[in-house]
C-alpha cells in the first residue's frame, strides 16, 4: 500500500503535466459559458471490476433525478461502509432535495451536497469520518466519490467522474507509471477503456458507480460555470431516491 501511495504523487505531479484539468477547467469557464454542446461516446467496459459487474439484484441503488435528467448508481455498502451509511440516511431524510450542483469541471467530476450553509454534514451531528480507500473501487469515469476537506475526511459532498474514456483521461504515461508500480491488471485495463483519474486512488473514498444515466452526468457537466466553477445557471438535484435493484 505503501508503495501505491507513493506513486499516487507521481500520477498526480503527471496529470497536472499532461493537463488533465487545467486545460479542461479554462475552457468551461471562459465567459461563464458552456462550450457547444457534444456527446461522448462511452464504450461498454467488459471487466470482472466489481464497478463493472454491478448491480445485481437486490443491491442497493440511488437515484438521481435532478433539473437535468435521471442518472442511477450502485452503492458499495461492504467496500465503503460510513460513505454509503452517510449518504443514504442523509438521502432518506430529504437532505439533498432541492439542492445544487456546487462545482463543474468538464471532462473531470461533476460535485453536489453541500448544504444550505455551503458546508458538507453527516448524521453523526456534523462529525467527518475517515476516507474509506480500497483496491476494489476506482476513481474510474461514472464512480460516485465522497469528496474530502481540507483534513482528508469526508461528509455529505460527493462527486461523480466525468472524465472522458480511454486514453482522452488516461493517457499511455500514466498506464506505464500504473504498470510500474504493479497495478493489478484488471484495473490498468478497465482504466484504459473506461478512463478516469486514477490518481486519486487510495486517498479519496469510491462508495459507487454510476450504471445508467451516464449522458446527463456529461450534460451537466458541460454547464457554462464561472471562476469557481460554480454553474451560472442552477442544475437542482429534485430527489435521491435509494431503493434495492431488480
Amino acid at each position: 500500500m505503501r508503495a501505491l501511495k507513493k506513486i499516487m504523487a507521481a500520477l498526480a505531479l503527471t496529470a497536472v503535466l499532461t493537463g488533465c484539468s487545467a486545460d479542461n477547467i479554462l475552457s468551461s469557464i471562459q465567459g461563464g459559458k458552456a462550450d457547444t454542446a457534444q456527446t461522448v461516446s462511452r464504450p461498454a467496459v467488459e471487466s470482472a471490476e466489481l464497478q463493472f459487474t454491478h448491480p445485481a439484484a437486490g443491491d442497493t441503488i440511488a437515484v438521481f433525478d435532478t433539473s437535468a435528467g435521471v442518472f442511477k448508481a450502485v452503492l458499495f455498502s461492504t467496500e465503503a461502509p460510513q460513505a454509503v451509511q452517510n449518504f443514504t440516511t442523509l438521502a432518506q431524510q430529504g437532505f439533498y432535495n432541492g439542492l445544487t450542483v456546487t462545482r463543474v469541471e468538464k471532462d473531470f467530476v461533476v460535485e453536489a451536497g453541500q448544504g444550505a450553509d455551503g458546508k458538507g454534514t453527516t448524521i453523526w451531528n456534523g462529525n467527518r469520518f475517515s476516507a474509506e480507500t480500497t483496491d476494489k473501487l476506482h476513481h474510474y469515469s461514472g464512480a460516485l466519490c465522497a469528496a474530502a476537506d481540507a483534513s482528508g475526511d469526508c461528509a455529505s459532498v460527493f462527486y461523480v467522474m466525468e472524465t472522458l474514456p480511454g486514453s482522452s483521461s488516461v493517457t499511455q504515461e500514466l498506464i506505464d507509471q500504473m504498470n510500474a508500480a504493479g497495478w493489478r491488471a484488471d484495473v490498468v485495463s478497465a482504466y484504459q477503456t473506461a478512463g478516469g483519474a486514477p490518481y486519486l486512488d487510495y486517498t479519496d473514498t469510491v462508495f459507487g458507480q454510476v450504471y445508467e444515466g451516464m449522458e446527463v452526468v456529461d450534460t451537466i457537466a458541460q454547464t457554462g460555470v464561472d471562476e469557481t466553477q460554480r454553474p451560472t445557471e442552477a442544475v437542482t438535484i429534485n430527489s435521491v431516491t435509494i431503493t434495492k435493484y431488480e
